[in-house]
């Protein structure tokens, strides 16, 4: 099924390829072409030879001409730009003078007419026909026009939600680099081993966002392992901190969006601290068939701290998942008295 999906699909593409792109600008034209040439090969003469060679000759040019002229002169030149009257009286202009070409050749080539034919054709008759080629030809370029507009903004759409990506990424580098840099500044004082330490796994966890966040997906076991580092890390700094890293299912060559957890960790991190008795940040992830479960429980203080980030990387995270998995994710958070719970689930 997923075989027959993915084949209808380079099918519909390429169709649109071969209506807009301008690599297939010669077969565009080709098979129309031929197509004319193939119905009036094939069509009823009406004169002796070789004046029907001349008579097709000349249907022919009129149908290119007025077909060509009206996609590439006038629609573009009157009606792209709303001048309807203009492009009305184009229409009514081509029929005229169509259906004059046609009664002057037909006066001149009359006596070498076959005996069973007759060249008598009325003027609505013809612009009727005349009509039916310049709506086809028409809704021909107005079809490929609509379709670029539409590739256009689609491109305009993902070239913006990828740059949005990425400054809402990269607010989180800065942020996060920012709360090491103080923890290590705090410690170098009081406790300069811990504080080289916290300086070593720090550059293995700017080695990870420099590198592997610059990609668009990393290995999950590699995002739970710099995850690991950060948790390792704030460890090394607070004596009354532990946390847990729960692993089930197969996590092996799942990918993910980099730094999709971090935010939630971090802030599970900097809202638990309490000198009063020993603080925890707990993770759970879980892989089942086509979707990831994440926990992230942390312990509350006594006391609660004063907040003055105002959120900034649970609000980016929030927005990144709403970019990235607009209809396939579940984020929900848990405010206890206790605890502080966030669960996220994503469909792959």
């Amino acid at each position: 099924m997923n075989k027959t999906l993915h084949r209808k699909t380079m099918d519909a593409n390429w169709m649109l390829q071969l209506i807009i792109s301008k690599k297939y600008r010669f077969q565009r034209h080709l098979l129309p072409i031929a197509f004319c040439i193939v119905v009036l090969y094939y069509s009823p003469a009406d004169y002796i030879e070789p004046f029907e060679t001349y008579n097709r000759l000349v249907i022919f040019f009129q149908i290119i001409l007025l077909a060509y002229g009206n996609m590439y002169f006038f629609l573009p030149k009157f009606l792209f730009r709303k001048k309807y009257l203009s492009y009305g009286l184009f229409v009514l202009s081509g029929m005229i003078l169509s259906f004059y070409a046609h009664e002057v050749f037909a006066f001149y080539f009359k006596p070498d007419l076959l005996p069973y034919e007759d060249d008598n054709i009325n003027f609505f008759t013809f612009s009727f026909m005349i009509m039916v080629l310049i709506i086809a030809s028409a809704a021909v370029k107005l079809f490929q026009q609509w379709i670029s507009d539409a590739q256009l903004i689609h491109d305009l759409d993902l070239a913006k939600t990828n740059t949005e990506l990425e400054q809402l990424k990269n607010q989180i580098n800065p942020h996060f680099l920012f709360n090491m840099l103080n923890n290590a500044n705090v410690l170098i004082e009081d406790d300069p081993k811990k504080a080289s330490q916290v300086l070593v796994k720090l550059s293995d966890l700017l080695r990870y966002q420099l590198y592997d966040s610059s990609r668009d997906k990393v290995l999950l076991t590699s995002e739970i392992h710099f995850l690991e580092d950060f948790l390792n890390l704030e460890k090394v700094r607070r004596d009354n901190f532990n946390y847990l890293i729960s692993k089930e299912g197969e996590l092996s060559g799942v990918q993910v969006p980099p730094l999709l957890f971090i935010s939630f960790v971090e802030n599970a991190v900097k809202h638990n601290n309490d000198s009063a008795k020993l603080s925890y940040v707990n993770l759970f992830f879980d892989v089942r068939h086509t979707e990831l479960f994440f926990k992230c429980i942390n312990s509350k203080p006594a006391v609660k701290a004063v907040n003055k980030s105002g959120g900034l990387g649970l609000a980016n995270i929030k927005r990144r998942l709403e970019l990235l998995f607009p209809s396939s994710h579940d984020l929900k958070i848990e405010d206890n008295s206790e605890t502080y719970c966030v669960t996220l689930t994503l469909k792959f």
